[in-house]
């Protein structure tokens, strides 16, 4: 057991604290993407208070070779990328194998993209105000990738939006986003996981079953739907 103290029964209940914090861009009929796959029970509780579309956005961390856990930097959907380059450099490793990682995280992305999405096209998001929902960051390589991703999409305003995360990884996307929506920041920062009663896996058909939800939930009226 860690020390940590459990903040959430489940990634639905920070969802709905992460909305109601968030409830004043409703008026702007923001877009929420969410990172799959704990990210998406949260991002479609903030979806449904904010009446506002749901889809993904796909980041995927790059492991160290031999040490799959040892993150040396994220790609996201369409190419971005963030590197930890104190890590590269500690590791030796040459930029060949970085580019070969990279490819191979991307084609990933772009198969899950297949399953989550089908064959339904990149929401557009230039000019919108885009809510971008995770369950929780540790390091936030990959919500820096997915944020990284989305500025090249050019939004209006781009918020970040996750329940929980370390002092030192909010101060370090923070200047990244136009604001950052975080509930909790504990000093002794453990494992996500830690601060849920719940956090089992979340599955494909889960998130699926959640993105066709919201999609159902276009059709009623609400400012976030053209």
């Amino acid at each position: 057991m860690s020390g940590a103290e459990v903040l959430f029964r489940d990634r639905v209940d920070a969802g709905r604290r992460l909305a109601s914090l968030l409830a004043g861009y409703e008026a702007e009929g923001p877009f929420v993407l969410a990172l799959p796959r704990g990210g998406v029970p949260v991002g479609a509780e903030i979806s449904r208070r904010l009446r506002a579309p749901l889809d993904v956005l796909i980041a995927r961390k790059l492991g160290a070779p031999g040490q799959p856990e040892l993150g040396i930097g994220a790609v996201a959907q369409g190419g971005a990328l963030v590197l930890n380059e104190r890590i590269v450099r500690a590791l030796g490793l040459s930029g060949e194998h970085v580019r070969r990682a990279a490819e191979g995280e991307l084609r990933e992305v772009e198969r899950r993209l297949r399953l989550l999405r089908g064959d339904r096209p990149e929401p557009e998001v230039a000019g919108r105000t885009v809510i971008l929902a995770d369950d929780g960051l540790a390091t936030g390589a990959t919500a820096r990738a997915a944020v990284l991703a989305l500025r090249q999409r050019v939004p209006r305003r781009l918020v970040l939006a996750v329940p929980v995360c370390p002092p030192r990884t909010a101060d370090l996307l923070r200047p990244e986003v136009d604001e950052l929506v975080v509930l909790a920041t504990p000093a002794d920062f453990y494992a996500v996981g830690s601060y849920y009663e719940d956090f089992e896996q979340v599955g494909d058909e889960e998130v699926i079953r959640l993105l066709e939800a919201a999609r159902a939930q276009e059709g009623r009226p609400g400012p976030g739907f053209a």
